[in-house]
């Protein structure tokens, strides 16, 4: 069993993709297959499947990755350790929802690649459930939320900034003229909200469910931008971060209804877990964000 059969399968693990494997690790696409091949046959079990352009792990595969994590990063504890000298270098692997991923976190990488050029970050966009977990099972060094705030024994949640919440319409939408709203208005009305699983979609629906509302006919999208652009034309009432409504509504194209939304109270988060290994990659990658962030 060799590192690099190690590192391409824990790459491949988190890609989910030959093709952005073979580009991330400076290969041809057939070596990631032969590398694969050849550990799966030491080991005597298949780690993964490929369902067309998707890699699957097997179940063999998702009992062996915690492993190959672990190996990993003893060695990159170990070679942090003997170097002395040198430009800092490693991989980073960071996980973030759709809103933050757009919205908050480009210009932290754009500085980051410019301060440490030697650093690799791998980006996995993941759902709000997906987050944590890929903490947990090591799959993710720092992963982004935006959620309220944690109290959390395994993982460590460094606050980042709050962020507030507008609940937006098309301007020509029948409420969007009025200046104060009540709970009845929103009878029959088309909500277009993220999925079940997002935090602030499970507050609202606690929040507004409570106030009485009744009748309410919910569209479901797994993103943001399709929202906007639906709101945009009309078609329905939103709940989304200010930060993903900025350019929307100083253009216009949407307005913010006068509805109290006070007790949907968020903030962007950067989670690690506690018994992870920082690296000094890792720990530079944090330092950049608190200071980009805050």
């Amino acid at each position: 069993m060799e590192i690099r059969q190690l590192k391409t399968f824990w790459t491949l693990a988190s890609t989910c993709s030959f093709h952005q494997t073979a580009e991330l690790l400076s290969y041809v696409p057939s070596t990631i297959t032969m590398q694969i091949k050849s550990l799966e046959e030491e080991l005597g079990v298949k780690l993964l499947d490929r369902l067309g352009k998707k890699v699957v792990l097997t179940d063999a595969g998702q009992q062996f990755l915690p492993y190959a994590t672990k190996i990993l990063n003893d060695v990159e504890e170990a070679k942090c350790i003997s170097s002395q000298h040198g430009e800092l270098a490693g991989t980073v692997v960071i996980g973030a929802d759709e809103v933050l991923c757009a919205y908050l976190l480009p210009a932290l990488f754009k500085r980051f690649r410019a301060d440490y050029p030697g650093v690799r970050l791998l980006f996995r966009p993941l759902s709000g459930q997906e987050l944590k977990s890929s903490l947990r099972e090591g799959h993710a060094d720092v992963v982004f939320v935006l959620d309220e705030p944690m109290n959390s024994k395994d993982l460590h949640s460094e606050f980042l900034k709050d962020e507030t919440f507008q609940m937006v319409v098309s301007p020509d939408h029948m409420l969007a003229s009025l200046s104060a709203l009540v709970i009845d208005d929103f009878h029959k009305q088309h909500f277009l909200l993220t999925e079940k699983n997002c935090s602030y979609r499970t507050h609202f629906d606690q929040s507004i469910t409570k106030k009485g509302a009744d009748a309410l006919t919910e569209l479901e999208f797994q993103s943001v931008e399709a929202i906007k652009q639906c709101v945009a034309a009309g078609l329905g009432i939103a709940l989304l971060p200010e930060m993903a409504l900025k350019k929307e509504l100083s253009e216009g194209e949407v307005v913010a209804l006068p509805w109290d939304l006070s007790d949907v109270s968020f903030s962007a988060q950067m989670l690690w877990h506690r018994e992870k290994w920082i690296s000094p990659s890792m720990a530079a990658f944090m330092e950049v964000a608190k200071s980009e962030l805050i």
